[in-house]
Order: structure tokens, then C-alpha cells, then sequence
């Protein structure tokens, strides 16, 4: 179990549009580091070197001050992070989950939970991470790219030809379905594609699968059993993800014994060909025909003790505290 004379800092909130949803992982993520018997200490890299007074402040609704992209730098270059064994990364999304604080840490020399700079990076970009997927035999959804120089009627008849309507529109690399937009006809196209680069300098546009929302949770290395999400809107957006009451989960899913070991199979196959590490989360859709398609690996899933991966690894008996052990136990052997 744990070690007292491990120092871990847990960095929570970031920069990143999914700045509120890290804090709430953080504050799940310092409880049980607590109830462990870990030391521990609480940074939010946004803030630099001016950090919060109190631990609530942290975890506060309200931010206290001015942060920029900046400060991440000056967080890992600060006396912060002496005599720190281990940062356990609650960030979420751009500047947290993409390779940029994972290569500030190792040029410092300091160890971190998850996955390294590369896996994090190819994981964070849609694109990248799935032409890596189709070349591992990978099910994912058709797609194509577009940057800010794009023309309209190209767009349009791309659509048209490779998949039809209705399609995905979304940021290259961004999460928690951020600037994401369902889009049934020409008309919303355009809008969908405006707020999508609102945040990323490249836009996917992806076949829509109807079906259901599955996800699987890898653990050093191993599937941990299908969850299957069942929104209460239909769509498993935002706010869905988020707020309390508005999306039923059943794990074990409800699928045959074939569908399961697929699912488990396509996933860790998915987390290996990024080279991802330590824990993560792979989700799929699964359609009317029980194929399963791959939409993304996650290398920083969201960790309150209600989240998705806590749950999947309730279902094998892995309490939040030894989840939350495991990862710090297994960040250390890997980046040895």
C-alpha cells in the first residue's frame, strides 16, 4: 500500500476549457491520497508560483486570480516541485492531457502519472491518433480533416460522398466532446464547424454512428470490463458527462460474451498502438449490427470516485483508494 516518504503533488484545474472538471477529479484524487497516507500537496500549475492559501480555494467554483499558459512553465521551474517524488496529473484536455506539461515534467526530471509526451501528444490529436488505429486493425469511424483555409462546397460534397448525413464535427484536440456538434443537414454545417474552431486550428468531421455509448478502462495494461453509458438525452454530450442524474451506467454491459472480448480486445489494442502506459480509457460506439467503433483513447480520464474508470474498476473489486494506489505504484515502475 503506500509509502508515507513518497512526496506527491497533485496538479489540478490547468488552462484547458475542462479546467472545472480537473478540479473535481483533483479533489477526489487528494482525498484518497490523504486517506492513503501519502504526503501530499496541492498545485494548480495555472497560477505559477502564486499558488492558492487554502486547500478549498482550490476546488473553488471561483478563480482567484489571472492565469495563463505561462505559468506551466513557471510552476515546473519553481521551488514548488522540490523534493517531489511523483506528480499525479488531475489535468484534463489541452495543455494537461496532450504532451505539454508531461515534456515540462521530464526535462525537469520529475516523474508523473500516466501515459509519456508521445502517447499523450498522438492520443490528444483525433486525426493522428486515428489513421494510427486503422493501421492496427482498429474499427474507427470514417473521417476526414479540415483546417481554416477549407472550401464550403468541398465540405459539403465530402460529406455527401463519404458518409452522409447525420456527421460529427469537432475539434482535433480537444475532450469532454468540447466544441463538439451533431449535424443533420447543409445548413448547420457551418456553425458546427465555427465553434469547433474556436478551439483547434484543425476540425474533424466524422461519420456518425448511431448505436450505443460503451467505454473500457485500461489498467496496467489489462481491460478492466465494458460500462456501457446510457444518456438521458440521447447523446452523451457535456453536460451529460457532468451533471449528476443525467446519464445511467451498467457495468458489466449488457452485450454477448463475443461483443465483451471484442470490445476488450479493440481497446487494449488501441491503448498499445499509441504506446500509452500506466491507465487510461477507451471508448467506442457500438451499432445496431453489435460492431464496436473506436472514437478515442483518453490518457487522463476524469478520476472522481464516480467517474467512469472508478466505476469499471469497482466491478472487479478495485476500490478508489487502491485505484488511485495502483497508478501512483505502476508511474513509478514505468518511468524508472
Amino acid at each position: 500500500m503506500s509509502n508515507p516518504k513518497i512526496n506527491i503533488a497533485v496538479f489540478v484545474g490547468g488552462t484547458s476549457p475542462e479546467r472545472e472538471v480537473s478540479k473535481s477529479s483533483g479533489k477526489a484524487i487528494y482525498k484518497a491520497l490523504n486517506s492513503l497516507g501519502y504526503k501530499c500537496t496541492l498545485i494548480d500549475p495555472a497560477y505559477g508560483t502564486d499558488q492558492p492559501k487554502t486547500d478549498e480555494t482550490f476546488f473553488s467554483a471561483i478563480d482567484f486570480g489571472e492565469f495563463t499558459n505561462e505559468n506551466l512553465i513557471k510552476t515546473v521551474n519553481s521551488e514548488l516541485l522540490d523534493n517531489i517524488n511523483l506528480v499525479f496529473l488531475a489535468l484534463h484536455g489541452k495543455w494537461g492531457e496532450d504532451g505539454i506539461i508531461q515534456s515540462l515534467l521530464e526535462l525537469k526530471g520529475i516523474k508523473y502519472t500516466g501515459s509519456g509526451v508521445l502517447s499523450s501528444t498522438i492520443a490528444m490529436d483525433k486525426d493522428f491518433s486515428k489513421t494510427i488505429f486503422q493501421k492496427n486493425n482498429v474499427n474507427t469511424p470514417s473521417w476526414f480533416t479540415i483546417d481554416k483555409k477549407f472550401k464550403r462546397d468541398k465540405v459539403v460534397s465530402t460529406i455527401k460522398s463519404k458518409f452522409g448525413y447525420p456527421v460529427i464535427i469537432k475539434p482535433n484536440d480537444q475532450g469532454s466532446t468540447v466544441g463538439l456538434s451533431i449535424v443533420r443537414n447543409d445548413e448547420e454545417i457551418f456553425k458546427a464547424i465555427e465553434t469547433a474552431f474556436q478551439y483547434s486550428d484543425l476540425t474533424v468531421i466524422e461519420e456518425y454512428i448511431p448505436g450505443r455509448e460503451m467505454t473500457v478502462a485500461i489498467l496496467e495494461d489489462k481491460p478492466l470490463p465494458v460500462l456501457e453509458i446510457i444518456p438521458n438525452s440521447g447523446f452523451y454530450d457535456y453536460e451529460s458527462k457532468y451533471t449528476s442524474g443525467m446519464s445511467e451506467y451498467i457495468v458489466p454491459a449488457d452485450v454477448t460474451e463475443d461483443v465483451f472480448d471484442k470490445m476488450q480486445q479493440q481497446a487494449i489494442t488501441a491503448f498499445r498502438s499509441l504506446r500509452c502506459k500506466v491507465y487510461g480509457r477507451v471508448d467506442f460506439r457500438l451499432n445496431d449490427k453489435n460492431i464496436p467503433f473506436c472514437l478515442e483513447v483518453n490518457t487522463l480520464p476524469g478520476m472522481t470516485e464516480t467517474s467512469l474508470v472508478p466505476k469499471m474498476a469497482n466491478a472487479v473489486g478495485i476500490s478508489f483508494e487502491e485505484l488511485i494506489d495502483r497508478i501512483i505504484r505502476n508511474s513509478l515502475d514505468v518511468q524508472n
